[in-house]
């Protein structure tokens, strides 16, 4: 059986899809926090069961019976996370799996500028001698940040942020097919895999290209000191800090390593940020 956790979120449920396209139901089941959230799943057939990172009972019968885990990480950065990874691959090993898969980031390392890089890098030295054989998914930059970004670019004609540098940008939807299929050839990787990116990395001024071009209207790309984004995000400044450390990584090229593995992977071409700016 293939368990994972965060089945009901963006990525998690778009697996468990893929996976129903690959294997049948009785041989999935998710670990979520809410039961109540998953009972679509469960009407499929999927075995749904509670699990929280932040109650390791709970994690040991969410995993019974799993020979893979995929632990989907979390949104959240620091060591109340940290502490939650290593719950679920401790709880996965004590639940005797065969294998533990991560979704990690392509630009996972201790030294990132980037507050989630230094977790996922983490995560990763944890699952390597935690005890089964282990896969880390080295994930493009979802793509879905880029709408985040664009601010009123559309109607004001200008795309406003800091200095930035090429980035992967990659579809959920891509990444998700990725996972199940590695999933159901288990073995296929161990360790870190190799990036699993689209094949081309973009910054905002090419972003900004594609807004003009889908849009008919000129999109301009105006570079603001970054303090001085921060100031207009009108968020706590933790959360300014956290997004100018995204743009601070991608100038130092943290995240414009592109590759091959994930088209070979899915036999198509990834998903191009056009088609989801449309």
């Amino acid at each position: 059986m293939i368990v994972l956790t965060g089945g009901t979120g963006k990525l998690g449920s778009q697996v468990v899809d893929q996976l129903l396209r690959r294997l049948p139901a009785e041989e999935i089941g998710v670990s979520v926090r809410d039961p109540g959230r998953a009972a679509g799943l469960a009407g499929r057939g999927v075995r749904v069961r509670r699990g929280d990172f932040a109650d390791p009972d709970s994690l040991a019968e969410a995993f019974e019976g799993a020979t893979q885990v995929l632990v989907v990480s979390t949104d959240q950065t620091g060591e109340a996370t940290l502490a939650g990874h290593a719950a679920a691959i401790d709880a996965a090993r004590d639940a005797g799996v065969k294998r533990v898969l991560y979704t990690s980031h392509q630009g996972a390392a201790a030294d990132s500028l980037f507050a989630p890089m230094p977790d996922h890098a983490a995560t990763e030295r944890r699952l390597a001698v935690s005890g089964p054989a282990f896969t880390a998914l080295r994930n493009g930059f979802y793509a879905s940040t880029v709408p985040l970004l664009l601010g009123r670019a559309r109607e004001t004609g200008e795309l406003v942020a800091p200095a930035d540098g090429p980035v992967s940008w990659t579809a959920h939807a891509d990444l998700a097919e990725a996972a199940a299929i590695i999933l159901a050839g288990e073995g296929r990787f161990d360790g870190p895999t190799p990036p699993l990116t689209a094949p081309v990395a973009l910054d905002l001024d090419d972003v900004a290209r594609l807004l003009s071009d889908l849009g008919g209207r000129p999109v301009r790309r105006v570079v603001v000191d970054d303090e001085e984004w921060a100031a207009g995000l009108g968020v706590p400044a933790a959360q300014a800090e956290l997004l100018l450390g995204m743009f601070r990584a991608a100038r130092r090229g943290e995240f414009a390593t592109t590759g091959p593995d994930l088209e070979d992977l899915l036999g198509r071409p990834a998903t191009p940020l056009r088609s989801l700016l449309e």
